[in-house]
């Protein structure tokens, strides 16, 4: 049984199939003030913190701060309701949570999104008492591919970095995970092989995971 290792979870493309709900509240919301969004507009930005996909989409002064936060959670409140209404856990992910916290692994999630996101994702996967820690967007100065938000989940948990794995489906955070000096495991669907291929491991789905293979991973560094 694995003694003093953690996974730590990214959560949208992770532990739940969010692209579509994500994609449709930005659309939402962007068609509300009038401006056209696309899906290669938003396939180069998921993942990322909303004040970074603004700096990345309304360059230089032409979007304060004020009005990135004001739009920024605008978009979030589309995507709750989409959510609430209309939730997609990714196949396997829950039977992952069970396995390794029965395996006495340490959970924790690292997110770029908003902690209203990260809650509202982990009550509707009714596993909110299995994560030791949440570091949210709301929690780091810089988003991924900057490692602070594992290096904070790390911290919280009471686990060298050295001795976590992270799950991940974006390459900004699989860079942010090596970053961090984790054993960073890709997991396919909102991206390709390819563009994971900077992972230590890369896997179809979560049914490839057990607790013995990511423990067997971890070690071996």
């Amino acid at each position: 049984m694995p003694n003093g290792l953690a996974v730590i979870f990214d959560v949208d493309g992770v532990l739940t199939d969010s692209y579509i709900p994500h994609y449709k509240s930005w659309e939402r919301m962007f068609a509300e003030i009038g401006v056209e969004f696309n899906d290669e507009q938003f396939r180069s930005t998921f993942g990322r913190t909303n004040r970074d996909i603004f700096a990345q989409l309304y360059p230089g002064e032409s979007m304060t701060a004020e009005r990135s936060k004001e739009l920024g959670d605008r978009k979030e409140l589309l995507y709750r309701e989409i959510i609430n209404e209309n939730f997609t856990p990714l196949p396997g992910a829950v039977e992952l949570i069970d396995a390794l916290s029965a395996a006495g692994f340490k959970l924790g999630v690292g997110s770029s999104g908003p902690p209203e996101n990260v809650k509202l994702t982990l009550e509707k996967l009714g596993r909110v008492e299995k994560f030791g820690a949440v570091i949210t967007g709301a929690d780091v100065t810089h988003g991924k591919p900057n490692p602070e938000v594992f290096l904070k989940a790390a911290e919280r948990l009471g686990i060298s970095p050295n001795d976590c794995a992270v799950i991940e489906d974006a390459p900004q955070g699989i860079e942010a995970a090596n970053a961090a000096g984790m054993t960073s495991i890709g997991v396919l669907g909102t991206t390709t092989r390819d563009k994971l291929s900077h992972a230590r491991l890369v896997v179809e789905g979560h049914h490839e995971l057990t607790p013995e293979r990511i423990a067997a991973l971890i070690n071996q560094r």
